[in-house]
């Protein structure tokens, strides 16, 4: 007799519990999986539809970046303090208030919009010194990879999100592309 199916509900249901059990899973990976997206690919597009829009190659994902970013994102999650692990990696950190609800594209979307702030004829961040570092990490030439984890904070009242990025970038005087 062949295996029975799980109605198409019950499997997404199944995998919100499994997802929610398993080691540094998130609040952020269940709201992905309900919405048919994983984590990853939440933060990998629009990383990568950043880097196209400069001609770069696309970022892949890697697990172990972003289990290092879960264990940063756990350490910060009672402080939601925007301090650098000053791990081995590149690092982008996010910190959003009004609790839950924020998403990996919002995340990098803020990132991103740092684009308007960065000079490339100069090649550095119009205002204040570091404006744009968040958008010049993410079209990074030389980094290959990328890892990420978003978790609430100060008790839900915020939202923590960091990016861990391989090799890194953001190396004064070097253009980002």
């Amino acid at each position: 007799m062949p295996p029975r199916r799980l109605p198409f509900v019950a499997a997404a249901a199944l995998l919100l519990v499994v997802m929610l059990l398993l080691p540094g899973a998130t609040a952020a990976d269940a709201a992905a999986a309900r919405g048919g997206r994983s984590l990853a690919s939440g933060f990998l597009e629009p990383h990568n539809a950043a880097r196209r829009a400069v001609g770069l190659r696309p970022l892949r994902w890697d697990e172990g970046l972003a289990a290092y970013a879960r264990r940063y994102a756990a350490a910060r999650s009672g402080d939601c303090a925007l301090a650098h692990s000053h791990g081995p990696y590149g690092e982008n950190l996010f910190r959003g208030s009004g609790g839950a609800g924020w998403t990996p594209a919002d995340v990098v979307g803020a990132w991103v919009r740092e684009r308007a702030l960065y000079d490339p004829r100069a090649n550095a961040c119009r205002g204040a010194p570091g404006a744009c570092g968040h958008y010049t990490q993410i079209v990074w030439r030389g980094t290959a990879a990328v890892g990420c984890a978003l978790v609430p904070c100060a008790g839900g009242r915020a939202t923590f999100g960091v990016c861990s990025y391989n090799p890194p970038g953001n190396y004064v005087a070097v253009r980002p592309y």
